[in-house]
């Protein structure tokens, strides 16, 4: 292109990736009973992620509405809590509740995230448009239609990720969770095609937010927020595009000011299969720690050391732990750690707490547990090693394992043997296994936040899958609000 062209104001057609998500995201009918299936679990693993991290005062303070008293009677609801709030505002608090924990499901490939973070806005705008449709006697949508939603989202969001790598130029993947959420909500908004496209186009002009707060030395509780930001920023932007307001067709392709030359080094974004139904299908569970996933794997093989070790953490000389390329590149991590943030995403801490503890829960990345001067005292020893299969096998397309090893040596040069997990249990290779403990997981964080009668009741919705895929969302979430801000 000449510099006559660059300077051209002749506005060309929306570049092919816009197009393709927000067809898909508008048009595309969803026919696979396994993605479906999944997307009920999935749901209710996410709600489960939520209800665990009302527990935590740090979440509670930034729930609410934007101002207090900036309420909205009828407006959408916030699982387990009282609050009544405009969409955006909703669509925040579910999706920092979601991801508070580090506990919902997990996409690794070229660039990581947590497809479940889009149900911040899915589930704000579903419940949103479903008190406004009674309100006007129309047919409010149904559960079924939300989890139509979250396969959508789960797939932009995933395909996207196969081989776009956002973190490598230093951006957040929350970027794909406010593109991913905007082309579905504005569809759910009843957007046409243009409107999508123009919604989508706008989600790529914000940029990225920066990894930072993700590592070391700037870890902190944003990474807990920031995809609850994302999925409002996308019904925010969903709710403009309604309004007829234009779009930007070569968003992403406009040499000089798109998004590629300005923040992705040049480089054509990449959308390597169609849209389908892939992720949803083949989405990781985070079901037995909440953990930053690329150490899940690491944790299994810590627990099973523990009876091995417990007593004899004082003869330990060191403990090597084998893990992929991302785990050392993300999660390796050394010196003082300033907060719960911190310790999730240090793979020495989460390994060693389940060494000495025979556990690795919520609780534990909190400072009591933190301050036990066994915990760094054993992640002085921790020698952390890519091991190169473990990388293959994480970025081969029909494998997407998580792999990690651990061996403890002793002070009398004997040692554990080497523990190595290629996948967790929230795999899809160990679907069987793991679908148990998800409901388990989910039951649990019912029992634990709400009041014994209207836990029966949720549980009870939840164990009828066709009957729950009927239910209008407005039933589902007055079946799922409490009398407090929780």
């Amino acid at each position: 292109m000449s510099a006559h062209d660059i300077k051209s104001a002749h506005r060309p057609d929306p570049d092919s990736l816009l197009t393709a998500i927000a067809r898909y995201a508008r048009d595309a009918k969803i026919t696979s009973d396994a993605a479906y299936e999944t997307a009920r679990y999935c749901f209710m693993d996410t709600l489960a992620c939520g209800f665990q991290a009302l527990k935590y005062p740090a979440c509670r303070k930034l729930l609410g509405p934007v101002v207090p008293g900036a309420v909205m009677t009828g407006g959408a609801r916030v699982p387990g809590t009282s609050y009544e709030l405009e969409p955006v505002q909703a669509a925040f608090n579910i999706g920092a509740m979601v991801r508070w924990l580090d506990f919902n499901d997990t996409w690794l490939a070229a660039e990581w995230g947590h497809p479940s973070d889009n149900l911040g806005g899915i589930l704000a705008v579903a419940d949103y448009l479903a008190r406004t449709a009674l309100m006007q006697g129309l047919t409010p949508p149904t559960v079924r239609d939300v989890l139509t939603a979250m396969i959508k989202a789960h797939e932009i969001q995933g395909v996207l990720a196969l081989e776009n790598s956002f973190n490598r130029v230093g951006l957040d993947h929350v970027l794909l969770v406010r593109v991913a959420s905007t082309a579905v909500v504005t569809s759910m908004l009843s957007g046409t095609l243009e409107q999508v496209t123009n919604a989508v186009s706008n989600a790529w002009i914000d940029g990225g937010a920066l990894r930072t707060y993700r590592h070391a030395p700037n870890t902190g509780s944003r990474k807990s927020w920031a995809a609850g930001d994302a999925t409002s920023r996308a019904v925010r932007l969903g709710l403009i595009a309604l309004t007829g307001e234009m779009g930007y067709p070569s968003a992403l392709s406009a040499k000089t000011w798109g998004f590629q030359d300005v923040l992705f080094k040049g480089k054509a974004l990449a959308l390597p299969q169609p849209f389908g139904s892939y992720v949803m299908e083949n989405v990781l569970f985070k079901i037995s720690f909440p953990a930053e996933f690329h150490a899940q794997t690491a944790v299994e093989a810590a627990m099973t050391l523990h009876p091995k070790v417990k007593d004899r953490l004082a003869d330990i000389d060191r403990v090597v732990i084998e893990t992929q390329e991302p785990g050392v590149r993300i999660i390796d991590k050394t010196g003082p750690l300033a907060n719960p943030a911190d310790r999730d995403h240090c793979i020495q801490y989460m390994v060693a707490i389940p060494l000495i503890f025979g556990r690795l829960t919520a609780e534990d990345y909190e400072d009591k547990i933190a301050a036990d001067p066994r915990v760094d005292a054993l992640r002085e020893r921790m020698q952390v090693r890519e091991n190169p299969t473990f990388t293959t096998e994480y970025y081969a397309a029909d494998k997407r394992y998580i792999g990690n090893a651990v061996q403890v040596f002793f002070k009398d040069g004997t040692s554990t043997e080497r523990v190595a997990v290629d996948f967790p249990i929230g795999h899809r290779k160990r679907r069987a296994e793991g679908m148990p403990v998800l409901v388990k997981k989910f039951q649990a964080s019912v029992d634990a936040h709400f009041q014994p009668k209207q836990a029966e009741k949720i549980r009870a919705l939840f164990a009828r899958g066709a009957a729950l895929d009927a239910m209008p969302v407005n039933e589902l979430m007055a079946a799922l609000v409490t009398n407090g801000a929780g």
